[in-house]
This record gives structure tokens, sequence and C-alpha cells, in this order.
């Protein structure tokens, strides 16, 4: 028996005539590369919008990890502790620079990354900490601070999930060395692909940049092509910045519809036999409702309810297989939030363009679920 015929994805951006027009004006004005005028405009607006000193545009978020770890100078060597629970770009990035991912659980109260686990995985190798905003809930930068400034030891968060979210009322990106976002088509504003690097740090800022693109020392115009670092092609296209300059426009209002669309959720799902992302919500902190997401009872309850979710053609996505299981990063170490929260877990559609009849829609199935396994 099919409940709902029309199909609702996990996530679409949120697109209109607005990103077309910046658009046609690159096409227009011949400035469709990694040169022009929206770049620069893009990232002073994001500077402006929350508070940061330095931004610098970049192809995508997994190079903005990238770049981090190479301007902060991690290398061989050197250990980066990271949260199992996250996407497998933070573990490639530290992979790529050389050093070694050391993987650490999270809180079961808001699933990002345990500050006690954080002193356990500490070593005399130890360089700097990935804190992982997870489905746009903020980590515990207080206590990661301390525990960090003590030892010495970076800071790099990781907004790609977060952008607009808050810690103790202050927007996450503001607490950290470096901080990375990504703009994937996915995420809550998107570039199609895209992502920025900010910083405080004057120093930091210029290393990013000339990394970001080729090493080019751009200072003496007549020594024009003098590369003096190994550097990447990292850089965003003036296209891919006038499309991020107008859907940052749109976040104040994009993160309004998700936290109505969150509450919907909530409301509709009260009295199910499931756990709702309430959890992942802590004091004094705004979460972007990157994904919304519920916990089921069983692991096989959660597999059940995918797939009768997606024959009602509704899309869902399990949470992050936790990298200490993939074969490419196996370890033995034993990381029981992680892997309780994994086994549960379940997003479901959660974009901007969602109504709440369309919601009601997808609750209702889920409702069904449960009562049809609960005779």
């Amino acid at each position: 028996m099919r409940l709902n015929k029309r199909f609702f994805p996990v996530y679409q951006p949120m697109l209109d005539n607005s990103e077309s027009a910046l658009v046609q004006n690159c096409i227009k004005e011949n400035w469709i590369s990694s040169k022009g005028k929206y770049i620069e405009k893009f990232e002073k607006s994001f500077s402006k919008k929350f508070g940061y000193r330095f931004s610098t545009a970049v192809s995508n978020g997994t190079v903005a990890l990238h770049l981090a770890l190479l301007a902060l100078g991690i290398k061989k060597g050197d250990e980066v502790i990271i949260p199992s629970m996250t996407f497998v770009a933070v573990a490639n990035a530290v992979t790529y620079v050389g050093a070694k991912p050391v993987f650490a659980d999270i809180d079961l109260d808001n699933w990002t990354i345990n500050p006690k686990d954080i002193i356990r995985k500490i070593t005399k190798n130890t360089k700097a900490l990935i804190c992982v905003h997870i489905y746009g809930a903020s980590c515990n930068l207080k206590k990661i601070n301390k525990i960090l400034k003590r030892k010495k030891i970076f800071l790099i968060e990781d907004c790609a999930e977060a952008i607009g979210s808050k810690y103790d009322n202050k927007y996450v990106g503001n607490f950290g060395d470096i901080s990375t976002f990504s703009f994937y088509g996915n995420k809550t504003i998107t570039t199609g692909e895209g992502g920025m690097v900010v910083t405080k740090n004057k120093k930091l800022d210029e290393r990013i940049k000339l990394l970001k693109g080729q090493g080019l020392n751009k200072k003496n115009q007549y020594d024009y092509y003098n590369h003096t670092v190994i550097g990447y092609n990292y850089r965003m296209t003036n296209i891919c910045a006038a499309i991020g300059l107008v859907q940052l426009k749109k976040l104040n209002q994009i993160l309004s519809i998700k936290e109505k669309i969150f509450l919907r959720y909530k409301k509709n799902l009260k009295g199910v036999p499931i756990n709702f992302q309430d959890q992942i919500r802590i004091k004094k902190s705004f979460n972007s409702n990157w994904l919304i997401s519920i916990l089921c009872k069983t692991k096989k309850i959660r597999n059940n309810l995918i797939n009768f979710l997606s024959k009602n053609k509704i899309e869902t996505r399990t949470l992050f297989i936790p990298m200490h299981k993939l074969d490419i990063y196996k370890s033995k170490v034993k990381l029981v939030n992680t892997e309780y929260i994994f086994d549960k877990g379940i997003s479901l559609p959660s974009y901007p363009n969602l109504t709440f009849n369309d919601v009601d829609k997808i609750c209702r199935v889920i409702k069904f679920f449960f009562k049809k396994i609960n005779k």
C-alpha cells in the first residue's frame, strides 16, 4: 500500500531568478572563471555577516579543510583528533597532509565530539583538533578551547553543516584558529560546489590565499609568474561566487523556514516511539537544522523504516558511517556513543521548500509504519 505518490528528496537548494540574474551577468561580462567582482564581494559579505576578519572563497569544503591544515603546518608524523561521526572528507584532509587522524567519540546529548574523550586521545604528537558542528549542532567550544589552549593544540572548526549556527550566542567559526565551510548543493546555502576558509590571523590568511592559487606571489607585477611555494588550484569561480552572494542574502529566511520545519516535525511526531533531534540542542546555542534526524529503537527498525519510506517515495539517509568502521580507516578503537547513534539514526527531508503539508504527509507515513509494526 503506497501512502505517498510525490517524491520528497532529503535535500534540495532554494534557488530562483535572483541567482540566474547574477550568473547571466557573469556571462555577459565574460568573467566566468576565478577572477571577477563577485568573488571579493562574496568574501567581504561573508565576513561582515558573521563577524569574521578574513574570508577566502575556495572550490569546495574538502579543500578548505586541506588548506587549513597546510596553513597551520600540519605534516607527516603529526596527529589530528577528529570525531569518528563525520563525513569522510575530514579524515581524508588529514591524510592528504601525511598526518594521522585520531578518532574520538561523541556526546549522546548533542552528537558532537566528546571533550572527555579528547583528553584521552591527546598525545605528544597531537597538533590539531577538527571539531565538526554535526548536522547544524555546535560543539561544546568552551570546554574544547580550554583543553586545547592548555596543550597548545590548534583548533579547526568544520562548519560545513552549520552556517548560521551559534554557540554562546556567537556564530560558529569565530572560535577556532581557522574555520571552514562547504557550499555543496545539499548545504544550507549553496554555490553548487564551493567552500570558504576563515581566520582572524592575517599571516594564516595570507598563507591560505597563497596556497589556493598555485603558490603565485602577486606582489610584483614585473615578476608575475613567481611561484614561491608548491600550491594548488583551489579557487572558486566568479559564477559560483555570484550564486553564493545571492544565497547569503537569503540565509536568514532559509534558517527561519527550517526552524519552522523542525518544529512541525517535532509536533507531528510527538508520541511516536523514536528519539527526536532535540537532544542536539544545547544552552545558548542555535541549531541551523541542516538535516533533521531521528533515532529508532533498534538498527532493524531503522532499516525497515528506511525501506518503507523509500517505497513511499520519501528519500532518507542513514547518519555518517563512523570513520573507524570504514575499510580505509578501520580501527579497533571502541566508540560506544558513535556506534549507538549510527546504528539507530535516520535523516529526514529537511529542505526549505518543504511546506507544512509536505511535512504532514511525511509524518503520516512514519506514523503508519510504527502503527503497523506495533500491532
